[in-house]
């Protein structure tokens, strides 16, 4: 990796989830906000050292089931009252009869509202994370652990460097962002 562009993030590596989990834990008790940790399996429990708490997707899916659901019963309604058909007593909007259609759309809206939002959230389609051009990083990794401090408006890499060298990891790459052309 050439080490050209600003500075991205500060990478420890270490060799089990159990040391990740516990330097998750202590450099976010050290006041370090801008933390991702990187593993080739999930690590039980770091979700909540890591406190990652965003509830943008769930709240999502629940505008994405109203908004679908109300839509797909207003618009047979709609449709009853533009075709009315009056037979057998059926009554001009029939809510048993609705829900099937309503329902489904409910589920469509949720998804299609999910999967927008995770997008949008992780800034996806991304072909190409800055982390991928550290040394000894690769996707084929299946031993290690990763934990990073990324860089912010705050961001001092000798203060992050420090954090990081007081937990002994196995090693501490800097990851450098890829100057734009």
């Amino acid at each position: 990796m050439a080490d050209s562009g600003p500075i991205f993030a500060v990478l420890a590596v270490f060799d089990t989830p159990r040391r990740l989990l516990d330097a998750a834990r202590a450099i976010r008790a050290q006041g370090f906000r801008n933390v991702d940790a990187f593993t080739p399996f999930p690590v039980k429990g770091l979700e909540q050292a890591l406190d990652l708490s965003d509830r943008r997707v769930p709240a999502a899916m629940l505008i994405g089931g109203i908004v679908g659901a109300a839509s797909g019963f207003l618009m047979q309604v709609g449709t009853s009252f533009d075709y009315p058909l009056r037979i057998g007593g059926r009554p001009l909007v029939a809510v048993p009869a609705f829900m099937m259609i309503a329902f489904e759309l409910m589920v469509l809206g949720a998804v299609l509202a999910a999967l927008a939002t995770m997008f949008i959230s992780n800034r996806l389609p991304r072909l190409h994370h800055p982390v991928f051009d550290a040394d000894g990083f690769d996707l084929s990794a299946d031993d290690r652990f990763y934990l990073a401090i990324l860089a912010d408006a705050q961001f001092d890499r000798d203060e992050a460097g420090k954090a990081l060298a007081a937990l002994n990891p196995d090693a501490i790459i800097d990851v450098r962002a890829r100057p734009r052309a």
